[in-house]
């Protein structure tokens, strides 16, 4: 049997490897653009697609069961590579065309078999210390997302090289997947119970566990999505970044450094509290959003350091809630009931992430920033809530 160590290892860089398709198109929309003449919209389409996609394909993944019925590791391997052909294929799409809005819809939905089935068998290995688990499971998820603006910005004007890397790392991690261990904790549901499901609202820990991760939700990936654009247009206005390597680089460090603070974060949830530790990354957070609104156009080191934080502070609650509702849910049925959480909160990212450039161009930038600050405002009162319900003895 593979120890718990080896298998958490290899599920995490596996994690990161498949997750690099994500955001492969978002990192290259400059250099896609300027070949083949998209407008907003194409572009909004490119992004928004993926999102779409995994969140219809989390609802598939949810209502089927498959995670709890199956073995999760061949739910994730297989979606990891079909995610990876997908990706792949946008080099041979006509770029702008439906061909590529829909390779980029199959890549987010087969990615709805690797990020929540990857967080069922990481909480399959513990209880205690499920915060610090799928805090790293989230910082893999950081890492992945971050790794296209890397290969983008070491790789130059050639999207087709950062397509071309993303896809091949990410099949190779599905298939690593192959080698990791079930845990003492993993449980099988023996049949399809969509019954389970309701679960989302009857029980008041998981409802707000989720209501606060449709807050959070609101802002993450809108911010990482266009924290590239958000970076290049602040610059702009100082000429602080004629070439535009300095707003990919912002990007990367702004999305990867997250993924180190999950860790730690996942740590003191299991000591303090996970509502607790989330209301503070909401806090955090959403003064981000009014700093990035208040200083756009500034001098660019200090918008810098604003997006930096902001990308520090975005992401570590998004463990706590998974680990939340894995803390809730009865464990034969926590697959189901975290792919349909991330379901929801990514049908809510396809609004925002399309909405905010169209939103932007209309309203600026400052303005949009601070809108994005509302969302985890409100999770913050559902973490509220949550910390005023009896805490069960674990």
């Amino acid at each position: 049997m593979t120890s718990r160590s080896v298998s958490i290892a290899v599920l995490i860089l596996s994690q990161i490897a498949v997750l690099s398709v994500w955001f492969s198109s978002s990192a290259v929309l400059v250099e896609m653009s300027a070949e083949a003449g998209l407008t907003t919209v194409d572009l909004a389409w490119l992004s928004t697609a993926t999102q779409v996609g995994f969140a219809l394909g989390a609802i598939v993944f949810g209502l089927a069961g498959w995670a709890d019925r199956y073995d999760p590791r061949a739910v994730f391997a297989i979606s990891a590579v079909l995610s990876a052909s997908a990706n792949a294929l946008l080099l041979v799409a006509p770029i702008g065309g439906w061909e590529a809005v829909t390779m980029r819809a199959l890549t987010g939905a087969f990615l709805a078999g690797v990020y929540p089935v990857g967080m069922k068998v990481a909480v399959g290995w513990t209880i205690r210390n499920r915060g610090l688990l799928v805090g790293s499971l989230v910082g893999a998820l950081t890492l992945g997302s971050a790794a296209p603006h890397l290969i983008a910005f070491s790789g130059g004007a050639d999207w087709r090289v950062t397509i071309s890397i993303s896809s091949a790392v990410a099949a190779s991690g599905g298939l690593a997947m192959l080698l990791v261990g079930l845990g003492p904790y993993h449980a099988r549901a023996p049949r399809l119970d969509l019954s389970a499901i309701s679960l989302a609202w009857t029980n008041p820990r998981i409802r707000y566990a989720i209501l606060g991760y449709i807050g959070h939700m609101w802002e993450l990936y809108a911010l990482w999505a266009w924290v590239g654009v958000i970076a290049a247009t602040s610059f702009a206005v100082t000429g602080a970044d004629p070439d535009g390597s300095l707003a990919k680089l912002t990007a990367f460090l702004a999305i990867a450094l997250g993924g180190f603070i999950c860790i730690p974060a996942g740590g003191l949830a299991d000591k303090f509290g996970k509502a607790e530790v989330a209301a503070i990354v909401m806090v955090l957070s959403t003064g981000s959003a009014l700093a990035a609104a208040l200083f756009y156009g500034g001098p660019a080191w200090l918008m810098i350091a604003i997006l930096i934080v902001w990308g520090l502070t975005v992401i570590p609650d998004s463990a706590l809630f998974s680990a939340l509702v894995a803390d809730a849910a009865p464990p034969e049925r926590v697959g189901s009931l975290m792919t349909l959480q991330t379901a929801l909160g990514f049908m809510l990212t396809a609004f925002t992430v399309q909405i905010t450039p169209v939103a932007a161009q209309a309203l600026g930038w400052p303005v949009v920033l601070a809108i994005m600050g509302v969302g985890p405002a409100l999770g913050v009162a559902a973490m509220r809530a949550l910390m005023r319900l009896k805490q069960p003895s674990t």
